[in-house]
This record gives structure tokens, C-alpha cells and sequence, in this order.
């Protein structure tokens, strides 16, 4: 199978088209005269020596604080790939968050991002929870000391992929992960949705029933959008979600629910 959706390498330039708070060379005005001043451009330089390349980059829509707001960089290491069965292949991920506002640490999550869809996870699990590293005292080894140890975590990620993959799923155990999902979503109890729908595969690298098919079939419908939903006035079509933080607390809220299913 060819491979159409792999991410290409962003040079710092088009980082900083896509998200100028972090090349930003001071703190906000209102930050605190003890607050370090690291701009994100010096850790992503960094990470790049690391051998960790940026993919992406996004910035939230500010109105007040601009240069200061959120902003995250997904970065991939070329030489890391976990392998799927017929060409279901999975990246590696490492996500940077970091503001200039005083309100955030830099911090580093691990994220999947699949070939086959173009779609990227967050695993949120006690393994491999986010770490924050504080701008004071900030140092090139403490960031390779902190990416080394996510790195010799994958092959436990692997393991639990493959935990995914051999967990099957019956009937009535699709459907109410279907409808938990979409209350992640939502957050209400009033949402109604074609579960049918819902669960449909978009390609052969989803059909099937195990655990993480389902889980990547919903996952990719709930936070890309297109499918159909009623809040009890009108129908609806399911809008992306847009907003990474948002992207990010559903993804790790999808990636525990999944969990609950495993035996």
C-alpha cells in the first residue's frame, strides 16, 4: 500500500507563519519579574538535536495577549515508527505546549499519529502522562533527560497497541462505547446519534471489531466531524474540533474510556 499521509518536516520559518507566540523574545507585560523567559523557538531548536523534528504547529485565537497565548508543536522522530498489520502504521509523537503569559510550563505529551488517516491521538494514561518542565532552570540536558525517558517508554505503547488490537469487541460492547464517546464529546446527555454510523469504517485498515479499530474509527468521526447528530431541536453535522486544547482532553478522555475495555 503507498503512503500518501505521512506529515512532512516544517522549517522554522513556517512554524513561525503558522504560530508566532513561539518565537515571541519576552514574557507579557503583566508576568511576574521572577517568571524565566524561555521562548519556544530555543526548545524547539532543541528538540531538533534531539533528532525530533516539527510537524505541526497551532496557535489559539487571542484577542488580548497576542504573541503570549497557547500554543502547541507536534514533533516526529523519522527513525520511530511502530508497524502495523496491512500498512495500519502509527508514529510516534512527542507534543510541546508552552505560553508566554506566565499561566504554563512547557509540557510534553505523548500522541500517535496514524498513516492511514492522517489523524493524530494522545495517549493519557498513568504511563504516559504529560510532563511539565518549568522555564527556571530550564537546560538542554533536563529536556533530553525528560525525552529519554518517553522514548524507553514506547515499547510498553507498543505493547499496549497490541493489547487493542487482540481485544475483541461484541455487539453490545461497540455500541456503548459508541455512546460514551459521544458523551465525551458533548459533555451532555442530551446528544442523540447514529451509533450505526458512528462505528461505519471509512477504510479496510479499520474494518473489524477489536478494540482499537473501533477506537480509531469513532475517535477519527467525533474529532474531524462530518457525521450526523440531533441535540434534541435539530439535526446537525459534527464540526472538527478545531481547539488543540479541547482536541487533547477529548483524545485522552477517549484513550481512558478505551482502556475501561480491555480484559
Amino acid at each position: 500500500m503507498t503512503i500518501t499521509n505521512k506529515r512532512e518536516p516544517m522549517s522554522l520559518q513556517s512554524i513561525q507563519s503558522e504560530c508566532s507566540s513561539a518565537f515571541t523574545l519576552a514574557s507579557a507585560p503583566n508576568v511576574s519579574t521572577n517568571y524565566t523567559h524561555i521562548p519556544t523557538s530555543q526548545v524547539i531548536e532543541d528538540m531538533i538535536e534531539l533528532g525530533w523534528t516539527p510537524v505541526s504547529a497551532q496557535e489559539v485565537r487571542a484577542r488580548k495577549g497576542r504573541g503570549y497565548q497557547k500554543h502547541i508543536i507536534r514533533f516526529q522522530n523519522q527513525n520511530i515508527m511502530i508497524k502495523g498489520n496491512d500498512g495500519d502504521d502509527v508514529f510516534p509523537e512527542l507534543l510541546l505546549t508552552n505560553s508566554h503569559d506566565g499561566k504554563n510550563a512547557f509540557h510534553l505529551r505523548v500522541g500517535l499519529y496514524r498513516l492511514v488517516c492522517s489523524n493524530g491521538l494522545v495517549i493519557a494514561d498513568s504511563e504516559f502522562s504529560n510532563v511539565a518542565i518549568r522555564h527556571m532552570g530550564y537546560t538542554f540536558e533536563a529536556l533530553r533527560e525528560q525525552v529519554l525517558t518517553m522514548i524507553n517508554a514506547l515499547p510498553n505503547l507498543v505493547q499496549k497497541i497490541n493489547t487493542f488490537r487482540d481485544t475483541p469487541l461484541s455487539d453490545e460492547q461497540m455500541a456503548e462505547f459508541a455512546l460514551k464517546a459521544a458523551s465525551l464529546r458533548w459533555k451532555t446527555k442530551n446528544i442523540q446519534i447514529d451509533v450505526v454510523e458512528l462505528l461505519a469504517s471509512e477504510r479496510n485498515e479499520d474494518n473489524g471489531v477489536n478494540l482499537w479499530n473501533v477506537f480509531n474509527r469513532i475517535q477519527e468521526k467525533l474529532v474531524n466531524g462530518g457525521i450526523n447528530y440531533n441535540n434534541g431541536k435539530k439535526t446537525r453535522k459534527v464540526r472538527a474540533l478545531k481547539n488543540f486544547t479541547a482536541d487533547m482532553q477529548f483524545n485522552g478522555e477517549l484513550w481512558q474510556l478505551a482502556e475501561e475495555y480491555v480484559n
